[in-house]
């Protein structure tokens, strides 16, 4: 199954949070460009960070917590097939 999703829907669900804290171990990151409110390019670059700070991480895990808690039983349904 492939399911095309918008990068809006990618950021709301805290995965490009997640995505980025694991690319910046090594130096990459996926940028995402924001014009009133509207996501208008995505696309991966070279960064300098090394992580996000303690309340960026916090509310990254509590955003990635509740798509989860929301999508859980479709996501395991998905896994077993």
């Amino acid at each position: 199954m492939v399911e095309e999703k918008s990068w809006k829907e990618f950021q709301n669900s805290g995965l490009i949070w997640f995505i980025n804290k694991t690319l910046h171990l090594f130096g990459w990151a996926i940028v995402l460009e924001i014009s009133d409110g509207e996501i208008i390019r995505a696309y991966p670059a070279r960064v300098k960070f090394r992580g996000f700070s303690e309340d960026v991480n916090t509310e990254g895990y509590i955003t990635l917590s509740k798509y989860l808690e929301d999508n859980v039983n479709e996501l395991s349904k998905e896994a077993q097939e």
